[in-house]
């Protein structure tokens, strides 16, 4: 009687073959930080100072509704000036907003920061549009306009270029204050001077009650001009190391 040999199936490999994410061979790519910040930011101060220039004798907010309506009178093509460099300076503020959340999110910031930063600069930008709307509407009212209406169309237009601004643009300055000084992405007194500027802008709005508050909002208009334009030339495009 013939044996039979068992036939042995073939053993299989006692070393476990290993998969490698294709993240892992994949060379790290560069992080979009997105266009350079000087551009937005330049274009919106030129715009900002050019409006303040051409709007320089503009009725104080508590000037009567006669006065009002006689400024708008006499100086029509000034005011629809005023009001387009005003509606123009809107855009590039909310560019640069969308830019920063970018730059703050390519620096590997996930903090709601740059969520704000995003959301206050485009409502900054509205209360700008509207307060350049209603300018321009006050200054084509014609000579047998009521003065009540001239007076509410200069308060809506400065409610939303005065507090409004200021609130909004408050949310814009502290979002990228607190993040760079929790992250040191920028010097820690550019970074308290941001959040001094966030904390008078969100103050302002007692202008409204008390009429010393109301300095505050050029405080906060062109010292957090002058504030933005340092931090888009000083906010890196790279995270620096914990090592360094």
């Amino acid at each position: 009687m013939s044996s039979t040999t068992p036939r042995t199936s073939p053993t299989p490999s006692t070393t476990p073959s290993t998969r490698t994410a294709p993240a892992e061979h994949t060379p790290g790519r560069r992080p979009q930080g997105g266009p350079p910040l000087l551009a937005p930011v330049l274009a919106f101060a030129v715009l900002t100072i050019g409006y303040v220039v051409v709007n320089s004798s503009t009725p104080r907010p508590d000037a009567s509704g006669k006065e009002v309506l006689k400024y708008a009178r006499d100086n029509g093509s000034t005011i629809e000036l005023g009001s387009l460099l005003l509606f123009a300076s809107a855009t590039p503020l909310a560019l640069l907003a969308a830019v920063l959340y970018r730059r703050l999110r390519a620096l590997g910031i996930t903090a709601p920061g740059s969520a704000i930063t995003l959301v206050g600069g485009v409502l900054a930008s509205v209360a700008l549009t509207g307060s350049a709307l209603f300018g321009w509407a006050g200054g084509r009212l014609p000579m047998d306009a009521d003065p009540a209406l001239a007076r509410a169309l200069a308060d809506l237009s400065f409610l939303s270029g005065g507090v409004a601004y200021s609130v909004t643009f408050a949310m814009l300055v502290s979002g990228i204050s607190v993040t760079g000084l929790l992250t040191r992405l920028l010097p820690r007194p550019l970074a308290w001077t941001g959040l001094a500027l966030a904390a008078a802008g969100m103050v302002s709005p007692l202008s409204l009650i008390a009429d010393p508050f109301g300095y505050l909002l050029p405080v906060v208009r062109f010292g957090g001009l002058i504030w933005l334009v340092i931090t888009a030339f000083l906010l890196p495009r790279t995270r620096p190391s914990r090592h360094q």
